[in-house]
């Protein structure tokens, strides 16, 4: 049963990058990828003078019924599990220790000196201080 998953896991995203692939190759108003397989018109490209819009609205409606067998097969043949429980509720049980936020204080951090914050001058480096006094007179 789990080889069975597996094989059509594998052939659900093959086809859905396929119908991915697909419809960014048709062209749109603006000519889109197509004009790079003969879909804009040109007469002689890789799907012949007609384009390649018959062959790709084809390929698309066969890719897109694919794509939603295997979803649903996906559906049916999903491995068992023991437990009844949705995910959000074994999420949330295993998370019980919830953190709690800091503890506020009334106290302020210490001031650092670092190069943002302009530093206090000491009383003996005052500007009036340092003054000389007899320099010359007038």
């Amino acid at each position: 049963m789990i080889m069975l998953h597996v094989f059509l896991l594998f052939l659900h995203i093959v086809v859905s990058i396929a119908l991915v692939i697909i419809i960014l190759i048709q062209s749109g108003k603006g000519g889109g990828l197509a004009g790079t397989f003969g879909g804009s018109g040109v007469t002689g490209g890789v799907f012949g003078g007609r384009g390649a819009a018959p062959f790709l609205v084809k390929a698309t409606a066969a890719l897109a019924a694919v794509f939603m067998l295997t979803a649903i097969s996906l559906n049916f043949v999903k491995p068992t599990q023991n437990s009844t429980s949705s995910v959000l509720e074994r999420t949330m049980t295993g998370n019980k220790a919830i953190p709690s936020a800091p503890a506020v204080t009334d106290k302020m951090p210490a001031a650092s000196s670092s190069p943002g914050t302009p530093a206090t001058p000491s009383p003996s480096s005052s500007p009036a201080g340092s003054q000389s006094s007899g320099s010359g007179k007038k």
